[in-house]
């Protein structure tokens, strides 16, 4: 039995925002190509699908790591000693969680102008 459109679609509306992007990223490494933006308007389920909520995670403190300590201290409202800790902690570290996702791009673009390297999840 031959696998349809229809199953594959039914299969990822059933998957995790997580598996659905491990899927793209072995899409793209198996074939050699990089997943564009659409550029219709999205379809409504699409639309209901995205996150509104993201956690900020940080992988590494780059090079400038009082600056990174700095501003985790902003974000989180740590004192500077837990900020610390945080960031000399085990990397990735969530130093946000659930945040608006246009709150969550402005933080990881506050911690990569530092020469931090955060991820969206």
């Amino acid at each position: 039995m031959a696998i349809t459109k229809d199953d594959i679609i039914k299969a990822l509306e059933e998957m995790k925002l997580a598996e659905l992007n491990d899927l793209v990223k072995s899409i793209e490494d198996h074939f050699g190509v990089v997943a564009a933006a659409a550029v219709a308007a999205p379809a409504a389920g699409a639309a209901a699908a995205a996150p509104t909520e993201v956690n900020v995670m940080l992988t590494s403190a780059g090079g400038n790591k009082v600056q990174v300590i700095k501003i985790v201290k902003e974000i989180t409202g740590l004192g500077l000693m837990d900020a610390k800790k945080l960031v000399d902690g085990t990397l990735p570290v969530a130093i946000k969680e659930n945040v608006k996702t246009e709150e969550a791009e402005e933080m990881k673009k506050s911690l990569m102008d530092a020469g931090a390297s955060v991820d969206l999840k």
